[in-house]
């Protein structure tokens, strides 16, 4: 759990053994024992990682029945496998036996999932199918299956799973997120995701809450990733001067999604790749006759989203990231390229790249980034303050379907997490 520290919270927070997330969470300021208390982080596990959906991986990286790979939901390991019918099952990783850890290895393929400690085996399905030295069994096989989420489900790909079964439908916890999912897979020409370029993993000395919130800041780019805008020479200057939000902005999609949004900023095909059309013919030529002229051109030009999906996937552009919960004080955060299937290998080549430049240890960003969260974190261990989201609350407009958004250099995206955070946390 990492060092110990003292958390204090505000007075009248505390209620008996609850706590009371109304007095931590404000419309402009949040309290800093967000981001330090144990009893707050083991409820976020109970109400956000277990309570509700949680994105786990994408189906494109178990193509083949038998194929598992081992993730995390908050603190639970679990199994993701593909079965002999070819459906994503999702399965604690724990054997049913005396609890040992099922699949040791982060992928592989497997006829069926045999435990290393007393050879239990377990059909793709997740019912127990072996026993060694049966003489001694004692019980019934069939109530020894190994567990489950309360539901699993897959949206264009991306495979989701709860544990309470009660949580309402995935399409109702993603709502107007699903936009920017769709707006994602419609890059590729077929229509599909390759989340199978490989993964790296970034260990924080940092709450989990950090990284969405910086991955959707607009308003620290100049400052925290200077180096990078001076190679690139950057627009940021001229468009964080003027005041309209025509150009980029940030925005609160509702349940907790939120982006920002470059697209109005880009005039050109490719702008957001760096690019331009005619070095990237074949694919262009592979979005008309996907989609036509006029719909391949406003793709093109917009670009991939930059949005958070509450509470642990980021759209990163041309990246999915996930952000993994480890402790108060402690998170890792997940990379890959997004590949796009049907796309000439020369671009995917070109996105596992720029993803390497700026998301890999030693890039232009990500390093950064975790600078700037494990100085707030060590900060912040000390006697909890109050933190300002209250940037731009006076300029930010609000559309007929709910819609909030604002200048790119507004909290507005922080706003909308942490409402949405308050919400789930108070049930």
């Amino acid at each position: 759990m990492g060092e110990h520290s003292v958390t204090f919270l505000p007075d009248g927070a505390v209620k008996g053994s609850r706590i009371d997330y109304g007095r931590l969470v404000e419309r402009e300021r949040v309290h800093g024992s967000l981001y330090t208390s144990d009893q707050v982080f083991r409820d976020e596990m109970e109400r956000i990682f277990y309570g509700g959906w949680v994105f786990v991986g994408h189906d494109s990286e178990i193509p083949r029945h038998g194929d598992y790979l081992t993730r995390d939901v908050g603190l639970e390991p679990v199994l993701m496998l593909r079965n002999r019918a070819g459906e994503v099952r999702v399965f604690s990783n724990r054997c049913m036996h005396r609890g040992n850890k099922l699949c040791s290895q982060e992928r592989g393929s497997a006829r069926a999932l045999t435990c290393a400690y007393h050879g239990w085996t377990f059909s793709l399905d997740g019912d127990l199918v072996a026993v060694p030295y049966p003489g001694g069994f004692v019980g019934d096989k069939a109530h020894l299956a190994l567990r489950k989420p309360a539901r699993t489900e897959v949206y264009q790909g991306f495979v989701f799973a709860t544990f309470n079964s009660n949580s309402p439908p995935l399409e109702q916890h993603l709502g107007r997120g699903k936009a920017l999912i769709d707006r994602a897979v419609g890059m590729s020409p077929t229509g599909r995701l390759r989340l199978d370029g490989g993964w790296i993993k970034q260990c924080y000395a940092a709450n989990w809450k950090m990284l969405p919130e910086n991955d959707t800041d607009g308003y620290h780019a100049n400052y925290v990733h200077a180096s990078f805008l001076r190679v690139f020479h950057s627009q940021y200057d001229a468009i964080n001067n003027r005041e309209e939000d025509r150009l980029s902005r940030v925005v609160d999609w509702g349940d907790g999604h939120i982006a920002i949004d470059a697209a109005p900023m880009y005039k050109e095909p490719f702008e957001w790749l760096g690019t331009t059309a005619d070095k990237v013919q074949e694919y262009a030529a592979q979005m008309v006759a996907a989609r036509g002229e006029a719909a391949a051109n406003k793709i093109l030009v917009d670009g991939p989203p930059h949005a958070v999906i509450f509470p642990n996937l980021f759209l990163g552009e041309m990246n999915i990231v996930m952000f993994q919960p480890l402790s108060a004080g402690e998170s890792v955060q997940w990379h890959t390229p997004m590949l796009l299937d049907g796309a000439p290998d020369s671009l995917n080549s070109r996105l596992i790249r720029q993803s390497e430049a700026a998301m890999g240890p030693s890039a232009f960003l990500l390093a950064d980034d975790q600078v700037i969260a494990e100085r707030q974190q060590l900060v912040l261990k000390g006697r909890s303050e109050w933190l300002q989201i209250s940037r731009g609350l006076r300029r930010e407009k609000i559309s007929a379907d709910g819609v909030i958004s604002s200048h790119i250099s507004d909290e507005t995206s922080n706003r909308g997490f942490w409402s949405h955070y308050r919400k789930v946390m108070q049930q």
